[in-house]
């Protein structure tokens, strides 16, 4: 073995008594972890309640997976559907074989009734997410490298990766060093998550502008990545299908990012114990400790009981009587003030 080269791991799962640990989901896991992690704080920085994002992941984790799968099976069911197939290894993920354009779409399905069911604004969970989900990507990358798949084309660069023979694509048993894909995509969404944390830090995204500026980017790096791999993939017109779907979300996330260009951050602030949304720089805001778009660590709203999100409308809708305590008419037109903005986003 050269050591000038990356090697392969020789074991991708390990036996803990009756159960087996597979390098690939223990990558994705740890993906799911961080991406969690980083999206509560963002969501707490904008005054959300407190593990609002593990309540999301329950709804987009699992529509995630199943979008994912969904979209590896028929953009390559040559394995399942084709000659010698198997349809039954549709449920096998351990195998490897999840496409990110499908988790991305059918898990933002997810987090998006999850967001109805909890009153918290759509957009404002789309910015907040967007840094995380290219660090768990990048994470769950290296799963492709225990399970030695999805590498590119032969090279012999001091990087190169190692595949045995064994795992090596039909044609190319000859050469024993490939492109590293894996850690070319692990590294550019590094990349990304910097790049949307930083963008976003400084012109204060809102309506899911953070957002899309991660799927531009992650675009534009998967096509090229795409380009180097030499497994089975479709192909129209001298690209592989991959390729093509990199090419419409970039030019979706452009359409989108100019015609939402201009609007900013909204944030939590408190009225009358309950969650109301405004404008990151308005008084409001500054009233309740937001510091350049976000609540500092340490700084929480003023709420009663860790109150959810409030719709004014919800008691009128419910048939609720709310008893207004005695307050003078110029503090009590300024409360209805705030209370009148509501939750309109």
């Amino acid at each position: 073995m050269d050591l000038a080269f990356i090697p392969s791991p020789s074991v991708s799962e390990w036996q803990l008594g009756p159960f087996t640990l597979r390098a690939y989901a223990l990558s994705i896991m740890v993906g799911i972890v961080a991406a969690v992690w980083i999206t509560e704080a963002r969501l707490r920085s904008r005054g959300a309640p407190k593990w609002a994002t593990l309540d999301v992941a329950v709804w987009a984790v699992p529509f995630g997976i199943i979008g994912a799968r969904l979209y590896h099976v028929f953009t390559t069911p040559q394995p399942y559907f084709g000659e010698n197939g198997d349809p039954a290894k549709i449920i096998a993920i351990w195998e490897g074989g999840l496409g990110i354009p499908g988790a991305v779409l059918v898990g933002a399905l997810g987090a998006y009734i999850a967001c109805r069911k909890m009153n918290l604004p759509f957009p404002m969970l789309a910015d907040a997410i967007a840094p995380g989900l290219p660090v768990a990507q990048a994470l769950g990358r290296f799963g492709n490298w225990f399970n030695q798949e999805l590498y590119g084309k032969p090279t012999e660069v001091w990087w190169a990766l190692e595949i045995d023979e064994a795992y090596r694509e039909p044609g190319y048993f000859q050469y024993a060093t490939y492109h590293p894909t894996f850690l070319y995509e692990a590294l550019w969404n590094v990349g990304v998550a910097v790049a949307v944390w930083a963008a976003d830090r400084r012109f204060k995204f809102g309506a899911g502008r953070a957002f899309a500026l991660y799927v531009l980017l992650y675009g534009v790096g998967r096509y090229w990545v795409e380009g180097l791999r030499i497994d089975h993939a479709e192909v129209f017109l001298g690209l592989r299908l991959n390729q093509w779907t990199s090419i419409l979300i970039v030019l979706g996330a452009l359409v989108y990012l100019w015609f939402k260009r201009g609007d900013e951050r909204r944030v939590f602030t408190a009225v009358d114990g309950r969650r109301v949304l405004t404008d990151w720089n308005s008084a409001d805001a500054k009233e309740c400790g937001y510091v350049s778009g976000r609540l500092p660590r340490g700084v929480h709203l003023p709420l009663d009981d860790e109150a959810p999100a409030h719709k004014p409308e919800d008691a009128e809708e419910s048939g609720e009587k709310t008893a207004e305590p005695e307050t003078k008419p110029a503090e009590k037109r300024d409360r209805d003030r705030k209370r009148d903005r509501g939750l309109d986003y």
